[in-house]
């Protein structure tokens, strides 16, 4: 992004290991693309202020390193998946936001959150991948591209295995665009199981750093048709 236009943010290199490096301000496109161009990003919950993060370690996944789990690789090879990207974008973050997920209450996806993001997707920054089984949205998953670098946010299902799938699906995608690396932002035992680690935090922000000299895919990604969910 332009470097006026950049709005600065305390440095996330010395920056709490889990607890914000700022809060307040807004969601604005301008803002949300400051602050994920320099490794953070906003997460709080409904009545809060806008908490900002850059937690240490990150957990990442690059792009060449991913190989689909061998339980993925059966569900794949029995079929019946059809793949697209950036068709229902705002059902995608609102199927997310309505989750219940272990050891949280409520969402962090709030109303304020899901405006935003749509903004971002408008603005060709935000994209989804959705998995459709037997006609039906069974599950997506929804992030931010910036340079050659995929910021996840946040995954959903209503059958089982088809976030992996849409998963999956963007991996092989980023592939092919020769994209260095997903930023899956907090440790979870489910990003574990697709390939994702722990990078420290110096080592995330050298590689952003690097990823953003690339030029960004801005504007709506057109649905895969060519692609092959095989693994």
């Amino acid at each position: 992004m332009d470097e006026e236009s950049r709005i600065i943010f305390p440095d996330p290199r010395r920056a709490p290991a889990d607890a914000p490096l700022a809060m307040g301000g807004d969601l604005s496109v301008e803002t949300l693309l400051s602050a994920y161009s320099q490794g953070i990003f906003p997460w709080y919950s409904e009545g809060e202020p806008i908490y900002w993060w850059s937690p240490d370690p990150r957990m990442v996944l690059p792009v060449a390193e991913y190989h689909c789990p061998h339980g993925l690789r059966r569900v794949l090879n029995k079929g019946g998946w059809e793949i697209t990207f950036d068709t229902e974008f705002s059902k995608i973050v609102d199927c997310c936001s309505s989750v219940e997920r272990p050891g949280q209450k409520g969402t962090w996806i709030t109303d304020e959150m899901r405006a935003a993001y749509r903004e971002l997707h408008l603005a060709g920054y935000a994209h989804s991948v959705e998995s459709w089984k037997d006609g039906r949205l069974a599950g997506g998953l929804y992030g931010i591209s910036l340079g050659n670098l995929f910021f996840g946010e946040s995954m959903f299902h209503n059958v089982s295995n088809a976030s992996k799938v849409a998963f999956h699906a963007l991996m092989k995608q980023l592939s092919e665009w020769d994209f260095a690396l997903v930023d899956c932002q907090l440790q979870t035992g489910h990003l574990a199981t697709l390939g994702a680690r722990p990078w420290p935090r110096k080592t995330f922000l050298e590689t952003l750093e690097k990823s953003l000299r690339c030029p960004t895919r801005v504007g709506r990604w057109n649905s895969p048709a060519h692609q092959s969910l095989d693994s």
